[in-house]
């Protein structure tokens, strides 16, 4: 059985992964894999979106400022302003 990457951690049940709105750099690279750059924050959600990005994911990536991302550590630089 293959686990998912982007949902490793040690949460328990599922209802503590739904509340949770938290979501890290590795989950979002997960979901942004074989993506090609560069690339605006329409295309990034896109293919999130096609990746099956879970709803904490595609908050994230829907409020991403809209500019040229040319290169995957521009998002998780982003990442590292966004997050609280």
């Amino acid at each position: 059985m293959s686990e998912d990457p982007a949902v490793r951690g040690g949460q328990r049940g599922g209802e503590a992964a739904l509340r949770s709105e938290k979501v890290s750099a590795a989950q979002i690279q997960v979901y942004l894999k074989g993506m090609d750059y560069p690339a605006n924050r329409q295309k990034l959600v896109d293919h999130a979106r096609k990746m099956g990005a879970p709803e904490n994911v595609m908050s994230f990536m829907e409020k991403l400022p809209e500019r040229e991302y040319r290169f995957p550590t521009d998002v998780e630089q982003e990442f590292g302003k966004m997050k609280h």
